[in-house]
């Protein structure tokens, strides 16, 4: 006969769910910085080719303008 499984603790339920925003948080300043690095031109991960200076300083100052 089938018997059902005991019921999750609600400290286990949240001990869960704080882990798994923990590593949204995670990935989101990883991938952060690393947007940082390449608008500073500072990548050293990956090469890519910046067509217009123009556009890389625009982005920039409203990267800065953004924290402020």
């Amino acid at each position: 006969m089938a018997v059902p499984k005991k019921r999750t603790s609600s400290s286990k339920k949240k001990i869960r769910s704080h882990v798994w925003k923990q590593k949204s948080v995670e990935r989101s300043l990883k991938s952060f910085s690393l947007a940082k690095s390449v608008l500073t031109g500072r990548s050293n991960s990956f090469y890519y080719v910046m067509e217009d200076k123009s556009i890389k300083s625009q982005l920039f100052k409203q990267l800065n303008h953004q924290k402020e």
